[in-house]
């Protein structure tokens, strides 16, 4: 027998002396959490088993404390099952019915991207709910039901009649069918919403055992840098030269990045019709590649004949930055003639050729552009294996010229390309699969990439081989000098998944080999996963990726053709951002994606990135850079004054519709090592049409909004470093845009807030310190940033001297500020005595520069 204290013996003993009442029960057609009903006219089809009925702790390879946590609040969920009289590959079946009460949900829009929801109904959901969450004001608790994963079937909820809350469960394939379900779904309870998810995700996640929590995970350096990714420079016209400019164009402007990630462009990728040894030749926009596949795993030609040492010496050939954007207009003219030639023929034209004509012309001027400049970084006659060629030759010179530049990432798709590989061009066995969409995605919005794909079909390499096919990738971009991937694509594999034991088997075979390949070839954690934002990626493929998009790409203008959308849909973006947060950051850490810094909206975007918690990315076209503004997010030396955690909406918004109820504001929580911060958006004026099925602009709600920030919308006990600053007597308040300082304590009355269209505010919250009898003080931070807060690296209290003294490391350069109600004695700068500014309000400022050989920081002392 294992003595008392063997950790085996622990686990074995988890649930099975817990006496706590079961907070559900579902009985005579009613589904009731603590005595109240929630759910009616439930079928009799349907089953609630307790979580500690199902689970078994001896399989799960969760460590013990998350076991023990998981077990204390067992009997606060359970699952969800129903049965069929026949088997099948697809079932739908009604949960129960809600009416009247409030929701906040995430559905899946596009195949790969899923965004906010809220309603009172069941009938009020949308096709591809992820999760739903019913506010239960007669308990003071919240409730959330989760589509799982049981055997070879996913689910989804979507809406059914009469307020019902349908679930949808598949296997992608004909041959896997079932006829019942223990656990399809998982349900919770708790009284804090923010806990609910923390708790639910924890249950699932050493239930199903196929994925681990944020919390388990390291995360990959980047999280803390500033970087620059190519696609909206260049889209797939990215080439070395343009690359180097770009990191040239930064590094001069005084905010050298420390990652880059060369995206889309980059790969060896033909279409069937193409020479199968060849690069299909002068790609330029999104959509001309994605019925392309993957040749062979090294670098296309363009980067393939990199010639090591090209841009190193005094006499490096110029290039101009003007090209890219030159290419993309006129690929934009070719594409718009093809449309306009496409519409006459749906209109009945039998005569085209003129349309044709005008094909040729402008698709020759476009190769003429191409071809007409004379590549001077390659030799002809390389054999382009030497280390001195490609893409190794290519990111030894640019670490050698840009020192601060640790990680140079590429994209792929999860295939490989968005096409997949191309059947006989590699050693693996890999075919041509037709893609199927399931029916749950009906209801989603118009995609070309999802038409594209369709239409090529997809080059599965075998799932036997899934290990040998990203092992083969990535094991020669390591070498080759790349330190991690973008990920792309990914839900592609529930359209291919017929032949292949169905969706759940394909995904598990594909991400254990992604999995092993990370950590063999990029440290476990040299990625971000991308067009992922649906259950089966997280519940299967996050063993040991710790890092992804939460929301759809960043969109500089409407592709449908709305001017107004340059507003509207960075507010969208926002909104996807929050709140796929609130389950996506339980097992990943949130990336909100790049933004282009001269945008008309690109300080709006700034401000959401600066609190965001995550890394600071950005995708400007070269020569197209506001370094004013990207200096408020980023030091000198590429790295960000970035919050201890990420954003997250606050508990007033989370059953409102920041995009269109022209009346609320978006306001996200956060923390920093020694404050709080709430960052207030106005998004409103765009989101989901349902009967449109897609997102479209609401004009009558781009307008002012006004709403109102307390000290307590922060969540200060989700952070154990924080609670502490929670309780506090006093806060000073410090208002980035208005550059005003105002003081709060937990029963002041809020701040009045009014919020222009497209504009924000972000407020720190800093606990006010007495100091001796007469002193109160508080550090704002560098405000020449937009996290002033996040400067602050180290703060203490103590006695210096003749009296008492804060003494506070800073990062950054720039101004300073403190809240003080009396002037110091005296002031130290890095231990010599300088000269500050008071005001009779409070103000207490001092300037610091930025001391390369100190990493920015100094030392700042102020004695009262």
């Amino acid at each position: 027998m294992a003595p008392p204290n063997n950790p085996a013996n622990s686990i074995s003993n988890l649930l099975r002396s817990s006496s706590l009442e079961k907070y559900f029960d579902l009985s005579n057609g009613q589904f009731s959490v603590k005595g109240f009903p929630f759910l009616y006219d439930v079928p009799s089809n349907v089953t609630f088993t307790p979580f500690s009925s199902i689970f078994n702790s001896s399989e799960s390879d969760a460590s013990l404390p998350l076991l023990q946590r998981v077990d204390a609040l067992s009997h606060k969920g359970g699952f969800l099952g129903f049965s069929k009289d026949e088997p099948s590959d697809s079932m739908l079946n009604s949960l129960g019915r809600f009416i009247d009460r409030n929701f906040l949900s995430v559905f899946r829009f596009k195949t790969w991207w899923s965004t906010q929801w809220v309603g009172t109904s069941g009938s009020d959901l949308q096709m591809e709910t992820q999760w739903v969450v019913l506010d239960v004001p007669e308990i003071r608790s919240y409730v959330i039901i989760i589509p799982i994963i049981e055997g070879g079937f996913r689910s989804a909820l979507c809406p059914g009649n009469d307020g019902h809350v349908m679930i949808f469960a598949e296997s992608g394939s004909t041959q896997i069918k079932s006829s019942s379900f223990n656990s399809i779904a998982y349900v919770h309870v708790s009284e804090n919403p923010f806990n609910l998810m923390k708790e639910a995700y924890s249950a699932i996640r050493v239930h199903l055992n196929t994925f681990k929590l944020l919390e388990e995970k390291n995360l990959p350096s980047i999280i803390e840098n500033f970087g620059w990714c190519t696609w909206d420079a260049f889209y797939l016209t990215v080439e070395p030269a343009g690359i180097w400019q770009g990191v040239k164009e930064f590094a001069d402007g005084g905010v050298s990045p420390r990652f880059i990630i060369i995206d889309d462009g980059w790969q060896s990728i033909n279409r069937d019709s193409d020479n199968p040894n060849e690069d299909t030749k002068n790609l330029v926009l999104g959509g001309e590649q994605m019925t392309a596949r993957l040749h062979r795993f090294e670098e296309g030609e363009k980067f393939r004949k990199y010639k090591g040492g090209s841009f190193l010496g005094p006499n490096a050939p110029s290039f101009n930055p003007q090209k890219p954007k030159m290419l993309i207009t006129k690929a934009i003219e070719v594409e718009h003639a093809i449309k306009a030639r496409d519409k006459a023929l749906q209109s009945g034209a039998t005569d085209v050729s003129e349309f044709e004509s005008k094909i040729k012309k402008l698709k020759q001027e476009l190769d003429d552009m191409f071809g007409g400049e004379k590549n001077s970084l390659s030799n002809g006659s390389c054999s382009c294996k030497a280390d001195n060629y490609g893409m190794k030759a290519f990111t030894r010179d640019l670490r050698t010229k840009f020192k601060g530049l640790d990680d140079i990432w590429v994209w792929h798709a999860l295939c490989g390309a968005w096409g997949g590989v191309r059947p006989g061009a590699t050693h693996l066995n890999c075919k041509v699969a037709p893609c199927n969409v399931s029916s749950g995605l009906k209801g989603t919005m118009p995609d070309l990439a999802v038409d594209k794909i369709v239409e090529a079909g997809i080059g599965l390499v075998h799932p036997s081989q899934a290990d040998d096919f990203y092992d083969s990738m990535h094991s020669y971009l390591a070498k080759s000098g790349i330190t991690g991937v973008k990920v792309d694509v990914i839900n592609t594999l529930e359209y291919v998944s017929e032949e292949y034991r169905g969706r759940v088997e394909l995904a598990k075979a594909y991400y254990n080999g992604l999995s092993k390949s990370l950590s063999k070839n990029f440290k476990g954690t040299g990625i971000i996963s991308s067009m992922q934002q649906c259950n089966d990626f997280f519940f299967l493929g996050t063993k040991q990726i710790a890092m992804g998009r939460v929301g759809d790409d960043f969109w500089f203008q409407d592709p449908n053709g709305d001017p107004n959308g340059v507003f509207w849909l960075q507010g969208v973006h926002m909104i996807h951002c929050a709140y796929n947060s609130l389950w996506m950051g339980q097992i990943i850490q949130p990336d909100w994606d790049m933004f282009q810094s001269d945008h008309v909206c690109a300080k709006y975007h700034a401000g959401s990135r600066a609190i965001c918690g995550g890394p600071v990315y950005l995708s400007d076209s070269l020569g197209c850079h506001d370094f004013d503004l990207i200096k408020k997010l980023v030091y000198p030396d590429g790295t960000i004054p970035k919050c201890q955690r990420y954003a997250l909406p606050t508990r007033d918004c989370l059953f409102v519709n920041p995009l269109f109820d022209n009346k609320s504001i978006l306001k996200l929580w956060n923390f920093n090592k020694y404050g709080g911060v709430i960052g207030a958006f106005n998004c409103q004026g765009a989101g989901w049409d349902g009967k449109e099925q897609r997102i479209t602009g609401y004009p009558q709600c781009y307008k002012p909004v006004s709403g109102s920030v307390h000290v307590t919308d922060i969540e200060w006990e989700q952070c154990m470093e924080a609670a502490e600053m929670g309780e506090a007597e006093e806060y000073v308040v410090y208002l980035d845009q208005d550059e005003k300082l105002l003081f709060l304590t937990l029963k002041s009355d809020p701040i009045q807030v009014t919020i222009q269209p497209s504009s924000f505010e972000i407020f720190s919250f800093v606990p006010l310190k007495k100091l001796g009898r007469v002193a109160k003080f508080a550090p704002i931070g560098l405000t020449n940033m937009f996290n002033s807060g996040g400067t602050v690296q180290e703060l203490d209290y103590n006695e210096v001297g003749a009296g008492p003294a804060a003494r506070i490391k800073v990062k950054g350069g720039g101004n300073f500020l403190a809240y003080s109600n009396v002037p110091p004695k005296v002031c130290y700068r890095n231990g010599a005595e300088v000269a500050w500014e008071w005001s009779a309000e409070g103000k207490l400022t001092l300037n610091l520069p930025w001391i390369e050989e100190a990493a920015g920081i100094s030392d700042v002392v102020f004695v009262f």
